[in-house]
């Protein structure tokens, strides 16, 4: 089983056929995928422009989605380095159950579905990486009355937070109790 910088080599490779280098990057978001597979692929495709279904993209733009999707996973694998040196403190220090707050660190382990999006039709459109630092971020600030990806104050409540705007999955612990409140909407 190749990892994920081995599938980022092909990617890259001039020699290799292109449908291989669209499958290699396809393979890639089997091990980092922060909208969830489907939809992180959709937000690749759009924002590098070529089709989901494409079997001969241009290799320039599979590389450039794979650039976004480095960026992005370099974003989440410093965030795991510093939550791992911080939960190894707070054990010496006599912590030994997580706080709430990392709830969505234990759901998300590995990368995958870090920002999830339910509908793939629906994610954001900034990059990768900018949606993983407004989400970090977020977690280390005080709870907010809306989206820290979008700013969108229409916060579904489906058993998860999820910002009926740009659509990811939120933390708990971003929001504050009443956030989307008057906004409320339930999905039946």
């Amino acid at each position: 089983m190749a990892g994920f910088r081995s599938l980022a080599r092909q990617v890259r490779d001039p020699g290799c056929d292109p449908a291989l280098r669209r499958y290699s990057l396809r393979k890639c978001l089997e091990r980092f995928a922060p909208y969830g597979h489907r939809a992180t692929w959709a937000h690749l495709c759009r924002r590098h422009g070529f089709g989901q279904e494409d079997r001969d993209p241009d290799p320039g733009r599979l590389v450039a989605a794979l650039d976004e999707l480095e960026e992005a996973r370099a974003v989440w694998l410093a965030y795991e380095a510093e939550f791992a040196a911080r939960r190894r403190r707070e054990k010496h220090g006599g912590l030994r159950r997580p706080g709430s707050v990392d709830d969505w660190h234990r759901r998300t382990w590995g990368g995958n579905g870090v920002a999830r999006c339910d509908d793939p039709a629906v994610h954001p459109s900034e990059p990768l990486a900018e949606v993983l630092r407004r989400l970090i971020s977020a977690l280390r600030a005080a709870p907010g009355a809306h989206c820290p990806v979008c700013a969108g104050t229409r916060i579904e409540r489906r058993p998860e937070p999820v910002c009926g705007t740009c659509g990811v999955t939120l933390p708990a612990a971003v929001l504050t109790p009443g956030a989307g409140h008057a906004r409320l909407v339930s999905a039946a």
